[in-house]
């Protein structure tokens, strides 16, 4: 954002235009009592300069660590063009473009955000977009719910990203919706055909299959979405988008394909930014258009033949009318979907295909390397992508501590979210690791997890 200088004389401009004597007039409404003049701890003011040598001196002393945590937030490689392009001045400020005739640019870039992810997703509609992918995952509950009618029951597997079921939790549980837990195969680290039988015959409005699931494990995606629509339900995909360059989209799950489709954006083009802010996407089959959340940009032909783009099939007053509206959340992330419509559009097909097979090939090249480590084993069978869970004879806890003193970040322990697994990590790769990162990982838990053992011995 460019500088603004303000004189005073500006101040004082501004001030007497809107009938004020002091800036301090502006906040006469705040009692005196809850006001406090003494900025104590406030250092004193630096110049332009000395605040980036501060600034730069804050960041050396953080360090710069080399990563292996995912769970659901990736650090993947960003062409420069993408954020040169998706802070200009054109989309920087982007809010919902609601006056077509002054919004022509956002709302192609809109449009064409919705067809390369209804490409990626296999299904007929997206939408441009929502909060992040845990809300999103919430908005599909209760889109299934709408649709469905008759059931407030819906399956969450344990192999769900636990955040996500949190988040799901906390937006329906005060919606008469009932959620339903279906445990995992503690061999494999999936969801399990059998162990939905004891629903059958029972009626439920959605089955959520994770794909790949926290674990970073492949779930039995074709039989689970076949077996949700003998039961009269609705399949919900909660879904990695990169993963999608190599895996079966959404879409083509089992016969009929799933029916709705969420996922968090920020693999592609966002970066991790501390937390965020993120997107969520979400598509759907074109029968179920009418229910689905969030904004729709249509493509249209004007008087003259011309092509044009505007919102379509939801009014703003859907989005504001409380119980009745699809969604309570209006938040749309424009400036982060069009990072990622440009981040697509630079990949392509192709491009995506080669970074989802370098972020499968370090993991399997890591795994390899982590086989002669005494005392360190993969805890699951299934096939995984770039993520997979590691079993330690030592103390995980102990362990990361180690390795992150190295300025490694080993993964994520599971032990808070999973407590039956014990001293389990969650390891993940991108491609941004080579393979000296992958050799360096290697080194460094071996000789973490032989240093925790003798130090417990």
């Amino acid at each position: 954002m460019p500088f603004i200088p303000h004189t005073e004389a500006d101040v004082l401009l501004m001030l007497q235009a809107i009938g004020a004597s002091s800036i301090e007039d502006l906040f006469e409404e705040i009692p005196a009592g809850l006001k406090d003049a003494r900025l104590d701890r406030v250092p004193p003011g630096l110049t332009e300069m000395e605040v980036l040598r501060l600034m730069q001196e804050r960041a050396e002393a953080d360090g710069r660590y080399l990563s292996f945590i995912g769970a659901g937030a990736y650090e993947h490689h960003i062409p420069a063009a993408v954020w040169q392009l998706a802070t200009r001045g054109e989309f920087y400020s982007s809010y919902t473009p609601y006056q077509a005739e002054a919004s022509q640019g956002t709302l192609q870039v809109l449009y064409e955000y919705q067809t390369m992810m209804s490409s990626l997703t296999g299904l007929d509609v997206t939408n441009a977009s929502l909060y992040d992918g845990a809300s999103a995952l919430a908005e599909a509950v209760l889109m299934a719910v709408r649709l469905h009618k008759s059931s407030h029951r819906v399956l969450l597997p344990a192999t769900l990203h636990p955040v996500y079921r949190d988040v799901v939790r906390s937006i329906v549980s005060n919606q008469e919706i009932e959620l339903v837990t279906v445990p995992y195969c503690t061999e494999k680290g999936t969801t399990l055909p059998e162990a939905l039988s004891r629903f059958e015959g029972q009626e439920f409005a959605a089955l959520v299959v994770p794909q790949p699931n926290f674990f970073g494990a492949l779930e039995p995606v074709h039989a689970l979405t076949d077996w949700t629509h003998q039961q009269g339900a609705l399949m919900i995909a909660s879904v990695n988008p990169v993963a999608l360059g190599l895996l079966a989209p959404p879409g083509r799950w089992g016969a009929r394909g799933a029916d709705i489709a969420v996922g968090e954006g920020q693999p592609l083009g966002v970066p991790l930014a501390a937390g965020g802010p993120y997107f969520g996407f979400m598509a759907c089959k074109q029968a179920h258009v009418r229910q689905m959340p969030g904004r729709i940009v249509g493509r249209t032909s004007d008087v003259d033949g011309k092509p044009g783009f505007t919102l379509t099939l939801q009014a703003r007053e859907q989005h504001i009318r409380r119980s009745k509206a699809t969604s309570n959340i209006c938040t749309n992330q424009g400036l982060a979907v069009t990072a990622a419509t440009i981040h697509l559009a630079l990949l392509g097909p192709n491009g995506l295909k080669r970074v989802a097979h370098v972020c499968h090939n370090n993991l399997l090249a890591l795994l390899e390397r982590l086989k002669g480590v005494p005392g360190v084993a993969r805890r699951f069978a299934a096939p995984v992508f770039h993520e997979a869970v590691l079993s330690l004879s030592a103390c995980s806890t102990h362990v990361l501590e180690r390795m992150r003193e190295q300025r490694l970040l080993a993964g994520i322990e599971l032990r808070e979210f999973y407590p039956e697994l014990g001293d389990a990590v969650l390891v993940c790769t991108t491609e941004t690791k080579t393979q000296a990162d992958l050799d360096r990982y290697a080194r460094s838990l071996a000789a973490a997890h032989s240093a925790q053992l003798d130090a417990a011995g």
